[in-house]
């Protein structure tokens, strides 16, 4: 008896904290604040209605076939050679081929509609914003603008914002939840990423891929503003800093590895640091190779004079 009451007890509380703990959680991938973001979350939805059209009836059936053929109802029918049914095995097999059907087209087309190199159809020009995952931190490069920021960037609301991103050591994912999808940066490769706000606001952006000791503390502020007029304040409250990034040197001080890294501007940037960042592991990995080739051809010519004498 006290057994019984203390495991109700215990249910109640872990109710209660359970309600408790998940009153402050907010999915944000529920709560689009982009098109493409907007476009997944559709896409989603539409997985997951189409998976509960199983796992609502199994489950249903699972509590009802309990209850019906309990022990104690003598009145459910006994059915001991049962063995088969034709109308069972149709429902069975043409149900889930239907879905995965559908969840095939849908999951074809959304791919190429959604693919993230995809300039946004808008009648606005793009922001190009160039960015490096360094450890434990992002840089942003603005080319035209000629500045850079670590851990915050700004665009106007309702302005497509193509990303180029890449990495300074291992790979890395940069991810906007409440914009749209993740993408990768890797050292040497440049991948793209286009996307819009559709309204103004302040957006956490995140590492969603484990990078290191400092990972948990790789995040950095989206503002959308809402209009170009803030965006150009802000653009020169960045050029109000003190701070350049002009050369590799300056560069490659900033990389050196940090974690929590404070929001940063840099008044001047070279607007073909980027592509310098991704040229200097293409410069190691061809030296490597024709390092490799001299050491082969030495061999070779050991292995030569060896046989001549």
């Amino acid at each position: 008896m006290r057994l019984r009451k203390y495991n109700k007890s215990l249910g109640i509380l872990s109710l209660i904290a359970g309600t408790v703990l998940l009153s402050g959680c907010d999915s944000a991938l529920l709560s689009p604040k982009g098109q493409v973001a907007m476009e997944q979350r559709s896409l989603i939805l539409t997985a997951f209605g189409l998976m509960m059209i199983v796992v609502i009836p199994a489950v249903l059936m699972a509590v009802v076939f309990a209850w019906k053929y309990r022990a104690s109802n003598t009145e459910a029918k006994y059915s001991p050679n049962w063995s088969h049914s034709n109308k069972v095995e149709a429902v069975v097999w043409t149900v889930p081929i239907l879905i995965i059907l559908f969840l095939g087209v849908l999951t074809w087309k959304s791919t190429h509609a959604l693919e993230p190199s995809k300039p946004l159809a808008s009648n606005v020009k793009p922001i190009e914003i160039d960015v490096v995952a360094l450890d434990w931190k992002w840089l942003f490069i603005y080319p035209e603008q000629g500045i850079a920021t670590v851990n915050q960037i700004a665009f106007p609301a309702n302005t497509p914002v193509t990303f180029k991103i890449t990495s300074n050591s291992v790979m890395n994912s940069f991810f906007i939840p409440t914009l749209g999808s993740q993408i990768y940066a890797m050292a040497g490769m440049q991948t793209q990423l286009n996307l819009i706000a559709n309204e103004a606001g302040t957006f956490d952006g995140i590492s969603s891929n484990f990078s290191g000791r400092g990972f948990s503390g790789m995040k950095f502020k989206a503002i959308a503003t809402p209009d170009n007029a803030a965006f150009d304040q802000w653009v020169a409250k960045a050029k109000e800093s003190s701070n350049q990034l002009m050369t590799m040197d300056d560069f490659e001080k900033l990389a050196a590895p940090s974690e929590n890294h404070p929001v940063e501007f840099f008044s001047t940037a070279n607007p073909d640091l980027f592509k310098q960042v991704i040229g200097k592991f293409k410069m190691n990995h061809g030296n490597m190779a024709m390092s490799s080739e001299h050491e082969g051809m030495d061999m070779n010519d050991a292995s030569h004079a060896g046989a001549e004498e």
